[in-house]
């Protein structure tokens, strides 16, 4: 029997736990930015406290066109326990300090039926951020069709590149649908001693400069929505982006959708630090948000 609710337990810390004061947040970061390219089908939105990266992630929601919207997957990486698969939210509800998101049994069902789908425990759902920090954008973008969406958590463990391809052909359908939206919950580089990360490159100018360089040597890979090069460029520099595998699987719906006809494409719209790096003993974590739309 599914849990009834899945509470919002990084409200308080992580983001407000006040509906006006969050709503008040999220009206002014999504008033400054633009919609470039949309309508969105899928997302890369960072998962950090709001106040790191809030600013950042209303570039991604901008281009969300909420009329469509039916249901909205959003993938998450694992932060806490080791996962060898993808896990889904056995709650019926999730809370936000806005109001409750409803989960969708129906696909969970779906889902669990392929085989390759695991449960989470309340525990291990609420105890992670991953998903939890983009629920009050997606209740905030869709206010106004809030009886009318459900939404699909799904949990990204740490899966090979051959898993990655399963589950991207299993979601490859749900993507092709317009009435669906994906969102990829991931933030990119985690430099420095105590994220065990400090990769650089002699003569790169200041420490921040190179996090730059080396962040949009991935996210110009992922613009070119081919798998293998954004794992090649993984394997190559390490990069600690902690959504590479939610990321693998889009890249790999895009790329089943591909072989079938589909022409789609991807584009970066902001990056963002948390912190301008200038020494060995500093330490940042970048931000990226982008949007995939079906040509």
């Amino acid at each position: 029997m599914p849990n009834m609710y899945r509470e919002a337990s990084h409200a308080g810390s992580w983001y407000t736990d006040s509906g006006s004061e969050l709503n008040r947040q999220l009206n002014k970061w999504l008033d400054d930015a633009d919609l470039t390219f949309g309508p969105a089908r899928a997302i890369i939105a960072p998962h950090a406290g709001y106040r790191y990266c809030g600013a950042c992630g209303a570039w991604a929601y901008r281009q969300i066109s909420p009329a469509v919207v039916k249901r909205v997957f959003i993938l998450g990486p694992s932060h806490h326990v080791r996962l060898s698969r993808c896990a889904l939210s056995a709650a019926q509800y999730c809370r936000t300090p806005l109001y409750d998101l409803k989960v969708d049994q129906q696909i969970n069902s779906e889902l669990e039926a392929t085989g390759h789908f695991k449960w989470m425990d309340q525990k291990t759902d609420e105890d992670e951020h991953s998903i939890e920090m983009h629920l009050p954008y997606v209740a905030k973008v869709m206010e106004n069709f809030r009886d009318q969406f459900t939404i699909i958590p799904v949990m990204v463990g740490s899966i090979s590149n051959e898993w990655e391809e399963t589950y991207g052909k299993i979601f490859a359908p749900y993507l092709a649908d317009p009435q669906n939206l994906f969102v990829i919950s991931s933030d990119f580089c985690h430099w420095g001693q105590r994220f065990r990360y400090t990769y650089y490159e002699e003569g790169s100018g200041p420490i921040y400069k190179w996090i730059e360089t080396l962040d949009k040597m991935g996210m110009d890979l992922i613009e070119t929505l081919k798998a293998d090069s954004f794992s090649e460029y993984l394997r190559k520099y390490n990069n600690t982006i902690c959504g590479r595998h939610p990321i693998g699987v889009l890249m790999q719906s895009v790329e089943e959708l591909k072989r079938r006809g589909y022409r789609m494409s991807f584009k970066f719209l902001k990056y963002d630090q948390s912190n301008q790096c200038c020494d060995k003993k500093d330490s940042s974590v970048s931000y990226a948000s982008g949007s995939l739309i079906f040509e």
